[in-house]
């Protein structure tokens, strides 16, 4: 064999490559939907489309965009917890008494995210110890947190005394005047989270036993742990923005994020995580969580009541429902009928 001919069996053809192919991104409806409504809105409306207003769309996107962030896992392993807002509001409380306690406020704030894990953790342990869904059980567990953050802060808003801790001046502090560090931290989160959910065997085991839970069991998946661990991921995320918001706001009211829970499973539904489990989108439930800011502010704009933003959310979130179930349908459909066309 010459030199030619060994260099020639040996180098890699042209063809012996994987064709490159691009893909859309499954977002890309809900990425799209985002960017007509902005654009809709901003002929209408030009001040809409200042920057100014656009970073504020995102700051007002942060804390409830961190819970839905944490709905997606849940969701993806067919799970839903209805306590989300009052973990917040519990764990905001708790940071907020230890600081008028006289704890360094960044103390005070870890301390509010392990509370925040180990509500979690009470859910996670009821759930699985009894065998319930955990929408069953945080149906419960949402009136006892409730309770006793109400006990606990005696019904009045906490506000911290000494605020010139470096804690409040980072997360309130805005980079170049515009954008909030906590919504820069949102954003890793998400970042994070994506990675978590994608590249991780955390969130392979996740999207396992939301597709089949009988099937993970026999591939030796623990799903029993996988569900504790999901709800007490979901617990610290509630945790971490509870006192973000305490430390953006400077106070915690008593009644803050009774009406959370609603808000974020339609936005992580709008952004296209399936209630029937087995995946989840954190780049879309961001969207979907900020398709919802742009309702809001869009109706402000128009010069409509903003209480019809609650209306047009839940027509949204029906809407993103009937589309999923359609396209669903079509899909199955025209699995049957290839299976058809080959056997037949």
């Amino acid at each position: 064999m010459t030199e030619a001919d060994r260099t020639e069996t040996i180098a890699p053809r042209p063809q012996d490559f994987p064709k490159w192919r691009f893909r859309m991104p499954e977002e890309i409806g809900v990425i799209v939907a985002l960017a007509v409504m902005m654009a809709v809105i901003g002929v209408a409306r030009p001040r809409f489309l200042n920057s100014i207003n656009l970073f504020s769309l995102l700051g007002n996107t942060t804390f409830l965009g961190m819970l839905a962030i944490g709905m997606v896992f849940l969701l993806a392993i067919r799970e839903i917890d209805l306590s989300v807002g009052w973990m917040f509001n519990f764990s905001a409380v708790i940071a907020a008494l230890l600081m008028v306690a006289g704890f360094d406020p960044w103390l005070a704030a870890l301390a509010g995210i392990v509370f925040g894990a180990c509500l979690g953790l009470v859910n996670g342990l009821i759930a699985v110890t009894l065998r319930l869904p955990s929408i069953i059980v945080t149906l419960g567990t949402y009136s006892m947190f409730q309770g006793l953050s109400l006990v606990v802060n005696h019904g009045r808003a906490i506000v911290p005394s000494d605020q010139s801790s470096s804690f409040f001046w980072v997360i309130s502090y805005k980079l170049f005047g515009v954008l909030p560090v906590a919504a820069l931290v949102f954003v890793l989160l998400a970042i994070a989270m994506h990675v978590v959910l994608h590249r991780t065997r955390f969130g392979y085991r996740v999207q396992a036993v939301g597709s089949n839970p009988e099937a993970a069991t026999h591939a030796g998946i623990p799903t029993a742990r996988v569900r504790l661990q999901t709800l007490v991921l979901m617990g610290a995320i509630c945790g971490l923005s509870g006192t973000m918001y305490l430390g953006f706001r400077g106070a915690i009211d008593p009644n803050e994020g009774s009406d959370f829970v609603l808000v974020v499973i339609a936005a992580v539904i709008i952004g296209g995580t399936p209630l029937s489990g087995g995946h989840g989108t954190i780049i879309g439930a961001v969207i979907g969580m900020m398709i919802i800011q742009v309702i809001s502010s869009g109706l402000i704009f128009f010069g409509i009541d903003a209480t019809w933003s609650t209306f047009v959310t839940g027509a949204v979130t029906v809407l993103a429902v009937s589309l999923d179930r359609l396209i669903k349908y079509h899909r199955t459909r025209r699995a049957e009928l290839r299976r058809e066309s080959l056997h037949g």
